[in-house]
C-alpha cells in the first residue's frame, strides 16, 4: 500500500514537472523589444471568433504570425491586443495590453 502511494506520489511530481517545462517565459528585455517593435510597426487588428485569448492556446494556421527582429517568437494583434506566439507550437505565450 506504501509502494502504491509513494508511485501515485512520483507520477504526480513528475507531471506537474512536466507542465512547468512547458511553460514559455518571456525575459523583460524581450518584451520590451516586443512592445517597442510593435508600437513603430503597428499591425491591424484581425478577429478570431471563438478563439479566447489565453496563454498556451495554439492559433490556427491561417493566423499569420509575423517577426520582431532579433526574437524568437512572432506577434500579431487580434481583437486589439499583441498576441506573442510561439512560432514552432503556435501557442500564445504572452497577451500584452
Amino acid at each position: 500500500m506504501h509502494l502504491t502511494a509513494a508511485a501515485a506520489a512520483f507520477l504526480l511530481v513528475a507531471g506537474v514537472g512536466a507542465a512547468a517545462a512547458e511553460d514559455v517565459i518571456i525575459q523583460p528585455e524581450q518584451e520590451t523589444v516586443i512592445r517597442e517593435y510593435v508600437k513603430k510597426q503597428p499591425l491591424a487588428s484581425v478577429k478570431l471568433p471563438g478563439v479566447e485569448l489565453n496563454i498556451g492556446t495554439a492559433l490556427p494556421d491561417t493566423v499569420e504570425l509575423h517577426e520582431v527582429p532579433n526574437v524568437k517568437y512572432r506577434y500579431v494583434v487580434i481583437d486589439n491586443r499583441t498576441v506573442v506566439v510561439d512560432p514552432g507550437t503556435r501557442k500564445i505565450i504572452k497577451v500584452i495590453e
